[in-house]
Parts: C-alpha cells; structure tokens; sequence
C-alpha cells in the first residue's frame, strides 16, 4: 500500500510496522490527521485509490483505523460501550466482536462495564487500540501511543501491534523514541518540518549517527 501526499511518499505493505520518526513540531500528528482526513492534502492514495476528496469516514470505511494521542476516549461511557460506539458493523457483528475485543485484551475484559475516565492511563491506552482495531482495519495509524505509560504496560502493547501486523495490517506508529519504534519496525520514515526527509531500513536508521540531527533537521 502506498502513501502519497505532498510533503512526500512512502509504502507501508500488509502485515508490516512502519515507525514515523520526528522531533516535537517536526509534523508526525498533521501527516497522520491528512492520511485520516482531519487535513486536506493536494494528492493522497491509499489502498490503490485515490481518497483526496473523501471525508474521514469513508476513508475509515475502506479500512483505516487510528488510536490518537492521548486517547481520546468517551470518558462517561463503559469500556463495552467505547468499542460498540466505534464501530460501523451491523449490530449484531458488532457484539461479537466487542465480546472479541475483551477476551483478546483480558485488562478490559475483567472490566467492561468500567467508565473510560476510571481506568488506569495503560487501560485507557489498551481500550484505544481495541476500539481502533474493531473492524479490522487494513491500516492502523498510532500517534504516540506509549507516552506516558509504564514500560510493562509498553512492552504489552508493543507485543501486540506485532499480533495486528502478523495478522496482515499494516501498521504506521508514530514515535518520538528513534530505539523504541525502530526495535519494532521493518522500516522507518523521518519527518522534519513537515517533510518526508529520508526513508530505510530500520537497521539503516538504527545504525546512521546523524538520525538525530536528521529528526532535528538539521
């Protein structure tokens, strides 16, 4: 699958982890919110098709999921209810597959009926990729998505965005941690005000002693 906008391009295959690497500023947040549609871009392509002119739920119709930074969950609602309000599958495929998302992350299953704002900051992190992966999105974009957690709770949930992609999603993590995101990429993408500046190997950026003046920009 490739990515196409203006500020550059790059491909994230099915079943791979792509990390979207960048200082503070550098526009790690806009490019995901153009890819989704919260943005307007000149030209953007997904799946083969060019999606410009769609709205965000139809590009999350055709298989785009998100987990934004800071979670952005429905605080008064049940850890249930947040996944059944996510999802656009017909009722009863939705229940099914709320009953999945609990058992396949058993700190939510053991509290379904828990308010969003009452769970712990890796619950709510755990809850924002389940209702994220509801229906079974072809592409799955995350923003940040270990800030702030304890490194148990990252180590789980990097053990699971490797499940997603092993399953066949394409997975772009956005991170500021170069180490982090590239111990866990195939590849790696650096942005620097606003730009695709460079695109490798995750070995390539692991190893190049000038990655970080390059995610600085200079």
């Amino acid at each position: 699958m490739s990515i196409v906008l203006d500020t550059g391009d790059f491909t994230v295959a099915a079943g791979e982890i792509v990390a979207l690497l960048g200082a503070n500023g550098a526009g790690k947040t806009t490019l995901m919110e153009t890819i989704l549609g919260f943005r307007t871009s000149r030209t953007i392509r997904l799946f083969s098709q060019d999606v410009t002119s769609l709205p965000v739920e139809r590009r999350v119709a055709l298989g785009v999921g998100y987990v934004p930074e800071r979670r952005r969950l429905f605080a008064s609602l049940t850890v249930a209810e947040n996944l059944e309000a996510s999802s656009c599958l017909p009722a009863a495929q939705r229940r099914r597959r709320v009953d999945e998302m609990l058992a396949a992350f058993p700190m939510l299953g053991e509290r379904p009926d828990a308010r969003a704002w009452l769970l712990s900051g890796g619950q709510q992190q755990m809850l924002a990729l389940a209702r994220a992966l509801m229906d079974r999105p072809r592409l799955l974009l995350l923003d940040e998505p270990t800030l702030g957690l304890a490194p148990v709770i990252v180590a789980d949930l990097l053990a699971r965005l490797r499940t997603t992609a092993a399953d066949g999603t394409a997975v772009l993590l956005s991170e500021q941690r170069a180490s982090l995101a590239l111990g866990l990429a195939s590849r790696g993408v650096v942005l620097s005000r606003g730009r695709v500046v460079r695109v490798a190997s995750a070995y390539d950026l692991s190893n190049d002693p000038h990655l970080a003046d390059l995610m600085a920009g200079a």
